[in-house]
């Protein structure tokens, strides 16, 4: 018998929309037209969810088991302008679709990208938009790249590019050559490495390969590479493969293996491998960038923790492999940052300082400049934009002073670094890596479509080209967790957020980024685990520590590093630590649990948060402070509630978590939204039971009810009650608190660490060096697009930020 099975269309979600409407023309009346009756406007899904909560439940329950049903679940926004709804749905992660309905006809049409926005820029600003408006295009210059499909490849880009261009690169003998180009160009200082210009193809490549396999094969593979270096000198071989015979060798039979059969595990093993970075240089020009006393200080936090962590664990992995692959050279790391003349009693006004516990890594200080002169004061992350070109320009010469010569791999962070970065790259013709930490956009909802309210403060209409700018020059992105760049079933990811996207009266974005893309990679970072370690290692705890923590937890004076005292040092300890700032949500856990008297009744709050001991220069801390005090007076919550000022000694921080796990306590982190959340890595490494928002990357880092526990901080009262649940459990059964104790430290020990990172990072540099050299990776034309845009869009808006007033 033959198949019957036929294989049909997918119907569109339009065509599915259409026979729903026929079918349940009533009840999808009656839920539109209770959204349609709201007017004008913009509505997010609970919004949504909230009006179809209120419809008849027979209704409901029709629409919830039809196509209707799943649509509403995966739309992440709407748009009303009666007696249109338009719909922006989203089946997975990196997919979207559009589509409107006419609430009095229920007709459904299917929208493009363009026409979308155009409906969306309707809510700002009526029909003034004209016809003409400038559209920002990537997806032409990407259209012939490979790129996966499958939502779970998204953060995997260098196993999906191996794949694909070990296919496409090495199918025969002619193809291999990009490759044996790619080795003969090495060379450091003029020196050559790997091969000398004995070996002109890929045939006598394989013939000198053998003949170096004959003569390792007799060595012991300890003998030191130099006691055979002239031998293979005399065949072409350079130093580069390995510091003894069996490193050598080793590397010898992986190249002839991807001669004879690609693969492209053994491809990246082998790039990985290929001495190809010495020189790194690693941007963060905001905020006050020390390693002693700043953190806390306006834009200043737990990027800064991140690099510097950064830099010890890529200088030991740099080490290790300069030392493997038989080299005597020196590497250097340069943290560029902003010189500050007037450096508040920080380092920050140092051209060059040491970073600790490294021997070859500095920080390299070059001040923001203008006509008038050097700029002397801190100026908010938000207000850098008129500065950067110049500042690029400088840390240019800086740079070549130091390295008499290029960077390998500039590494950029946050949007300030990232534009740095892209500009220096594109100047110097070096591998670029770009790290967002944050990207503002997701962090303030809407506030694209209405960012000229935002602008005076912000100046979101200069960041957000700036971070489009350079999430299409760079050549990889390494994001912390998938959630960053694709988000989640329900929540959108940040990189996502830069899809398409509109900033009416400025330009529309048609295509901005592509979540699979294969220039994105998730590394995760971890804690350092010299100040971050088990509480239960009593050996190593640092004691001397206890009584400054005692005095700043449970001393009865009140002053400007402490304010409001103990009562019961008995309870348990409910602890924070942030800055204070709208979307570090502080004030809202202090509020859930003035509000919440079980809670008050199993434990104590302690938040360390904002500096009240100088005056704040941050608008946003400032009114976070004023609604602190409120809530202390509101909720009466001293006796119960310990306000301490932010702590910059990171050492003392790390037994301030084993202190708190010692009262068997907890660690929340309760943000509206956090791209990583290094605090959470930091606590659940001390063996504290960390609850964290789920709202961002700590969804991730957290296995729910397993290893920490997940909150969502729109839901305070939920929140609290799933934390008072955790400590009477554990009242109950005190077993129960070291199960999640356990429970983190096994997840940090398998995902969470440095020395995890630092491989994978560089391994990952040498991959997308390779790619770029031997294929259209280098995207010139989309440069080109960029240069035009950064030209005529950037720097105009740039321009248009006022200088700070010294």
């Amino acid at each position: 018998m033959g198949d019957s099975r036929v294989l049909s269309r997918v119907h569109s979600l339009r065509e599915r929309l259409d026979d729903v409407l026929s079918a349940h023309r009533n009840e999808i009346l009656g839920f539109l037209s209770r959204i349609e009756a709201k007017g004008k406007g913009f509505l997010q899904p609970h919004q949504l969810i909230d009006e179809f909560e209120a419809i008849p439940e027979a209704s409901r329950h029709k629409l919830s088991e039809s196509a209707f049903g799943e649509v509403l679940k995966n739309t992440q926004e709407a748009i009303v302008l009666p007696p249109w709804v338009a719909l922006a749905v989203r089946p997975r992660p990196g997919v979207w679709e559009y589509i409107r309905v006419n609430v009095h006809s229920l007709v459904a049409e299917e929208l493009l990208v363009p026409e979308y926005l155009h409906f969306k820029e309707e809510l700002v600003d009526g029909s003034l938009n004209g016809n003409f408006v400038l559209e920002l295009d990537f997806e032409p210059f990407n259209a012939s790249f490979p790129k996966p499909t499958l939502s779970k490849s998204i953060g995997n880009g260098v196993e999906f590019l191996n794949r694909h261009l070990s296919a496409k690169l090495f199918h025969d003998k002619e193809s291999m050559h990009p490759l044996l180009e790619f080795l003969r160009v090495h060379c450091y200082k003029g020196k050559n490495m790997m091969l000398n210009d004995r070996i002109q193809n890929v045939n006598a490549l394989q013939h000198v390969l053998r003949k170096a396999e004959e003569l390792l094969a007799t060595l012991a593979p300890e003998t030191p590479y130099k006691s055979f270096e002239i031998k293979l000198q005399d065949l072409g071989l350079e130093r580069g493969w390995g510091d003894n015979a069996g490193r050598v060798l080793e590397m010898i039979q992986l190249l002839l293996e991807l001669l004879e059969a690609p693969d492209p595990c053994n491809l990246e093993k082998f790039l990985g491998r290929i001495p190809m970075v010495f020189n790194v240089v690693i941007m963060t020009p905001h905020g006050y960038f020390a390693q002693d006393d700043v953190l806390g200080y306006p834009d200043t936090g737990g990027q800064v923790v991140y690099i510097l962590d950064q830099v010890r664990a890529l200088e030991n992995e740099m080490l290790k492999r300069i030392k493997e692959q038989g080299l005597d050279i020196t590497p250097r790391i340069l943290v560029v940052t902003r010189l500050l003349p007037d450096a508040v009693g920080t380092t920050c006004g140092q051209r060059l300082e040491k970073v600790y516990n490294t021997k070859h890594s500095d920080i390299l200080r070059v001040p923001f400049r203008t006509e008038k002169g050097i700029v002397r004061k801190w100026i908010s992350r938000f207000e850098v934009w008129p500065y950067l070109e110049t500042y690029t320009e400088d840390v240019a010469t800086e740079l070549a002073k130091e390295f008499q010569g290029k960077p390998d791999l500039i590494i950029g962070n946050y949007s300030d670094g990232n534009i740095v970065a892209s500009l220096l790259a594109h100047k110097l013709s070096v591998t670029q890596c770009t790290i967002a930490h944050a990207l503002e956009k997701t962090k303030y909802p809407d506030s694209d479509l209405y960012w000229k309210k935002l602008d005076d403060k912000y100046h979101f209409s200069c960041q957000f080209t700036a971070d489009l700018i350079a999430m299409n020059h760079t050549d990889f992105i390494i994001t912390s967790t998938f959630q960053e760049i694709a988000g989640s079933k329900d929540t959108v990811g940040q990189y996502e957020s830069h899809t398409a996207f509109t900033m009416p009266g400025l330009y529309r974005v048609v295509h901005g980024i592509d979540v699979f893309d294969p220039k994105f990679n998730i590394v995760s970072p971890g804690a350092d685990m010299d100040i971050y370690f088990p509480y239960t290692e009593k050996e190593k705890r640092l004691t001397h520590f206890h009584p400054e923590i005692e005095e700043l937890i449970y001393s009865q004076v009140e002053n400007k590093e402490h304010l409001c005292v103990l009562k019961d040092r008995n309870k348990p300890i409910l602890f924070t630590m942030a800055r204070l700032d709208r979307v570090k949500n502080i004030t809202g856990l202090v509020e859930w649990y003035g509000k919440n008297k079980k809670l008050r009744e199993l434990v104590n709050l302690v938040v360390v948060a904002g500096d009240r001991r100088k005056e704040s220069q941050d608008n946003e801390e400032k009114a976070e402070l004023k609604k602190m005090y409120e809530l202390i007076d509101t909720y009466k919550l001293n006796g119960q509630f310990r306000w301490i000022s932010s702590q910059m000694n990171r050492v003392r921080n790390g037994e301030l978590y084993r202190v708190i796990a010692d009262s068997k306590g907890a660690f929340v982190q309760p943000a509206v939204y956090e791209a990583f959340g290094l605090t959470v890595v930091e606590a659940m490494t001390c063996g504290l039971p960390t609850f964290a928002t789920c709202k961002g990357g700590p969804a991730e880092i957290i296995v729910n009810g397993k290893s920490g526990y997940h909150i969502d901080p729109y839901h305070g009262e939920q929140a609290a009650e799933i934390l008072v649940d955790f400590f009477e459990k554990c009242k109950k059964d005190p077993s129960h608190w070291d199960k999640i104790s356990q429970g983190g430290l096994k997840r940090i020990y398998e995902k969470y660490t440095w020395k995890i990172y630092s491989e994978r990072l560089l391994t990952l540099t040498g991959v997308y060096g390779f790619w770029k050299h031997v294929s259209n990776l280098d995207r010139l034309e989309s440069r080109r697009y960029i240069e035009m845009f950064y030209a005529l869009k950037y720097k105009k808006l740039a321009e248009s930020v006022p200088l700070a007033k010294e």
